[in-house]
């Protein structure tokens, strides 16, 4: 099937009966138009489940539920103050879906011809590795939420190794997807540089005012830690936004790039007044947020350059592209990019093009644009 920037092109097959075709005689030019399978499988209603019914994964679900294009049949959190509970009380609808929480996701497998489970439970691969596998085996294609595995064969690469090998076995797919890591700071990237004849240099940024995030986003960056405590989160690994590595290392190998090494450096924003959100109140002196710096290095020259930082009361949201190149390019989103709603919408709008992807462990550089459908 051709495509033109990631989009089906619906083939027509004109079927011009004898007497009965253009300029022929007869009744007069009537055409009878064959549309394909490819054209009608958009119409087809994808059957979804969700997996983790957090805030994020309340989010995918509810986006979900308002598309016609999809169906959800169920909702699987481990969580057992959830588990039972109707699926619209939990996302906060005043009207109950018919859809209760379960944990036993081989039984509501069973039930359902699933076409692709929503799964947003954890950053971490190693974490969530056993919940792929298990939902691979079942037959079923996921878009995950999951960070590391939006590119993982620089960090991880043995296991993604045996995500791949788990999915092409059941005939399925599996993307990692997501706004950061999964578009901002790297399909993107890669997107815009479809009109430069030369790509010397890219530096990706965004930068985000925290004060509308969730509390849980809130207290990922280490916000109304002293710096003290914000080092100690740093040390043991539990402070820092997971992608900046997946996204370089998805960067280079979309450009065909071999880098020498990928470094990262993390440091606190330190309020210099009070400020405050919903949730927290920072005094003066304390963590606002974080600042992360990633450096994609060939030799001693940094070609690839991401700055994330995400903080309370930053004074400027914004999203950027810098490229060096011909030509050279400065893409900028004023006011920045919801992370929730963009998070939630890229996984929706993934969900055909993998249903319709080649089985395995794909990325997002892998598939046709993601569009937003109706």
């Amino acid at each position: 099937m051709p495509f033109r920037l990631g989009l089906p092109i619906p083939r027509m097959r004109y079927n011009l009966e004898a007497g009965r075709g253009m300029g022929g005689k007869g009744t007069g030019g009537e055409v009878k138009i064959e549309k394909t399978p490819e054209v009608n499988s958009m119409k087809k209603k994808i059957c979804a489940v969700q997996f983790g019914c957090g805030p994020i994964g309340c989010a995918v679900a509810k986006l979900a539920l308002q598309r016609p294009d999809i169906k959800l049949v169920g909702a699987v959190d481990i969580d057992q103050e959830k588990v039972g509970r109707d699926l619209g009380e939990l996302i906060g609808w005043d009207k109950k879906l018919g859809i209760r929480i379960t944990d036993d996701v081989d039984r509501l497998l069973s039930k359902n011809k699933v076409d692709v489970v929503f799964h947003q439970t954890s950053s971490s691969l190693k974490t969530v590795a056993p919940q792929l596998t298990k939902l691979l085996k079942c037959g079923v294609n996921i878009v995950s939420t999951t960070e590391e595995l939006a590119y993982p064969y620089h960090s991880h690469p043995q296991l993604a190794a045996e995500v791949d090998r788990v999915a092409k076995a059941n005939g399925v797919t599996v993307l990692g997807t997501g706004v950061n890591p999964g578009f901002l700071m790297d399909s993107w990237v890669l997107f815009m540089t479809a009109v430069c004849q030369e790509v010397k240099r890219v530096k990706a940024i965004r930068i985000q005012d925290a004060s509308s995030r969730r509390l849980p986003f809130q207290k990922k960056i280490g916000t109304g830690c002293t710096p003290e405590e914000f080092q100690k989160l740093v040390d043991n690994g539990t402070l820092r936004h997971v992608g900046i590595t997946e996204s370089i290392s998805m960067i280079a190998a979309g450009l065909g790039w071999k880098l020498d090494d990928i470094t990262e450096t993390i440091e606190p924003v330190i309020a210099k007044k009070r400020v405050k959100s919903q949730y927290i109140t920072v005094e003066s002196g304390q963590t606002a947020g974080v600042r992360q710096l990633g450096h994609g290095l060939r030799g001693k020259e940094e070609i690839i350059t991401l700055e994330f930082e995400a903080s309370l009361g930053a004074p400027e949201s914004y999203d950027a592209i810098y490229i060096s190149g011909t030509p050279n390019m400065e893409v900028v989103i004023k006011g920045g990019t919801h992370g929730d709603i963009a998070t939630a919408a890229i996984t929706v709008n993934s969900a055909r093009r993998v249903v319709e992807a080649p089985p395995g462990l794909i990325t997002m550089k892998d598939l046709p644009i993601v569009i937003c459908t109706p």
